[in-house]
């Protein structure tokens, strides 16, 4: 005998509540087509260079199998410290300060249920990454979206915030240089944000993936080195985009003793730790994969001017990115929405990108291109958009 069992009904209503990635959609379609260009999925088309490869397969044959450390093993935690402190001049303490997650994804997540309660409001500007809202959900707190205007260049300021801030919000989380507008903040904006969470005595969780990706001469400022944010703030970073390592699943979070202590303890009962493979291959990327980012960053920087180019004399207005690997041009003239715009290039094209509303519903009227792809797919794509948005016109 069969039951009939509504087995939907059984499902957490926080879970049920949260749609599913808008950026899945439309490769799921393309998958099943033949001839597509992707300008959507945002992952290195590089492969992890071979020095970091080679170290995990030495570690393999060395029979590093093990578990680490919760923390994550004590030389990436050096090396980790040791980063922040050439880069950005922040002393960080390998044994109190880190914990190696199974990607920024992890960190996010954990980082999140560390310092929320039910009810809580965190501040979100948008468009952003889609899991920054999903996260919030699911700690049980409430994304406050704070909407980065184009006539800002997509950056947030303190008077955006000070609309949306209550008397709930415990949080900010800033995500620059930005998915999936490609856009950073300088030192002076965000030292206008650190006042403003000193003022609310807010947590700020900052999410610099991409902050070994920028362009034009501009360098990455990190939010936790600024003046009286190292504490207050909970840095997220990873390899996933620098390295080309997204597959290997590496990142960390650095901050005060009692919030990595948090988030370890959620830490060891879902992860326990991150694979051992990937983090011998993270502590190479950090001794010696330098070079190799570099060079990769250089690549992208010339299918940035290349991709900005072709969608402006397209006849799509575009926000010039500075940083990460994404443009976001508004494709408003065409009277089409995004959802539109991306599932009918798609059909009619054979080019996948992404609808902004993705990224927030103040998406609209634009869609996310990753350029990282070859120089011959961005200019056939640009080719095949350009006959689309002329024809949209006519």
């Amino acid at each position: 005998m069969t039951e009939n069992i509504d087995w939907q009904k059984r499902i957490s209503p926080v879970v049920q509540a949260i749609p599913p990635s808008g950026i899945r959609r439309f490769f799921d379609i393309a998958a099943e087509m033949e001839d597509v260009i992707s300008l959507g999925v945002g992952e290195p088309d590089f492969v992890t260079p071979w020095s970091i490869r080679e170290s995990c397969v030495y570690g393999l044959e060395q029979g590093y199998t093990s578990y680490t450390a919760n923390r994550g093993l004590w030389e990436l935690r050096e090396e980790i410290c040791a980063l922040q402190k050439r880069n950005f001049n922040i002393d960080y303490d390998p044994k109190t300060n880190v914990l190696v997650t199974v990607g920024v994804s992890e960190a996010l997540d954990i980082a999140m249920r560390a310092i929320l309660t039910p009810g809580d409001e965190i501040l979100i500007p948008e468009p952003c990454y889609v899991s920054y809202k999903a996260c919030a959900s699911l700690a049980g707190a409430v994304a406050v979206a704070v909407p980065a205007k184009i006539e800002n260049n997509f950056s947030i300021t303190p008077a955006d915030l000070e609309a949306h801030v209550t008397n709930k919000t415990k949080a900010l989380l800033i995500g620059y240089p930005n998915n999936p507008t490609g856009a950073i903040l300088t030192k002076e904006q965000l030292m206008d944000i650190a006042k403003f969470a000193q003022e609310h005595d807010l947590i700020v969780i900052s999410d610099e993936i991409y902050g070994d990706l920028t362009y034009g001469g501009e360098r990455h400022v990190c939010f936790a080195g600024l003046p009286g944010m190292k504490d207050r703030t909970i840095l997220l970073n990873g390899f996933s985009k620098a390295y080309a390592m997204t597959g290997w699943r590496i990142g960390y979070a650095m901050s005060n003793p009692a919030i990595i202590s948090a988030m370890t303890k959620i830490h060891q009962y879902t992860m326990l730790c991150a694979p051992i493979t990937a983090q011998i291959a993270a502590v190479e990327a950090l001794r010696h994969g330098e070079k190799y980012m570099k060079k990769m960053v250089s690549e992208y920087d010339k299918r940035r001017r290349l991709i900005y180019d072709g969608l402006t004399n397209a006849g799509l207005k575009c926000f010039e990115p500075k940083g990460a690997f994404y443009i976001f041009p508004d494709i408003t003239s065409t009277g089409l929405t995004s959802e539109e715009f991306a599932e009918q290039l798609l059909m009619k094209e054979h080019v996948a990108l992404v609808p902004g509303t993705a990224f927030g519903q103040c998406g609209e009227g634009y869609v996310r291109c990753s350029y990282a792809t070859s120089v011959t797919k961005i200019s056939e794509a640009i080719a095949r958009i350009e006959h689309f948005v002329q024809h949209c016109k006519k």
